[in-house]
């Protein structure tokens, strides 16, 4: 089993939602795949789960209509792939994609189709809904990822290297979360190229000229 010291987790209110329901499918894609390697957030999520359970336990019950069957299974039908994406995550053993991740590229990393973005820098899009986007980010070793700002939140789990920007440093397993306060630079760490999982709910603030005309071509 692979071991590793993630030092960044996922706050209380990213835990909470991912439970009840109330996040983007690519969130809900970035929050699953770090619980799949962080002990300390599954055991987080049980609990939150847990209390949500007893919570259910403890209220009245209501008359139902006689639609409520149709309806309620009409529903299932309908968001069956949500649901399966907020289940309790089983802990990651083997692979640089977990679990939650290989699913959407139909296996590992030699399915993936990256495109070249500049610098040697690649990524990968994946197919989420609209309200936020999911990509993987291949960074060469000692590579910086141009400085940006945030018109929104951007989740980064790093799933294979490291890297470091002003807030920190962010080895396998550990997320950063930026919101739109943050303004960085990330470079991935000099010892091994960098492959990442970044969620944004809105486009990148790009200092610079160049990433800024390549922005809406990269669609970040």
């Amino acid at each position: 089993m692979e071991t590793m010291t993630i030092q960044h987790h996922l706050t209380e209110e990213l835990l909470m939602a991912y439970s009840a329901g109330d996040l983007p499918e690519a969130v809900n894609l970035i929050v699953a795949t770090h619980i799949s390697l962080c002990d300390e957030c599954r055991a987080a999520l049980e609990s939150y789960e847990a209390i949500g359970g007893a919570v259910l336990d403890s209220c009245e019950s209501v008359a139902m209509s006689e639609t409520s069957l149709s309806s309620v299974l009409s529903m299932i039908h309908v968001q069956d792939s949500e649901i399966l994406e907020r289940e309790t995550v089983a802990p990651t053993k083997h692979g640089v994609l977990p679990a939650p991740l290989a699913d959407y590229v139909a296996g590992g990393l030699e399915n993936v189709k990256w495109r070249p973005v500049g610098m040697g820098v690649k990524q990968a899009v994946l197919p989420t809904s609209d309200e936020a986007s999911a990509r993987l980010l291949y960074i060469p070793a000692g590579t910086a990822i141009p400085d940006h700002g945030h018109e929104g939140m951007e989740l980064t789990l790093v799933l294979k290297g490291a890297f470091q920007d002003e807030d920190g440093y962010y080895g396998r397993g550990d997320i950063e979360i930026a919101s739109e306060d943050v303004h960085h630079t990330p470079v991935a760490d000099i010892s091994e190229d960098c492959i990442c999982l970044a969620v944004t709910d809105a486009p990148l603030r790009f200092k610079g000229l160049v990433p800024r005309m390549a922005q809406p071509f990269l669609g970040i």
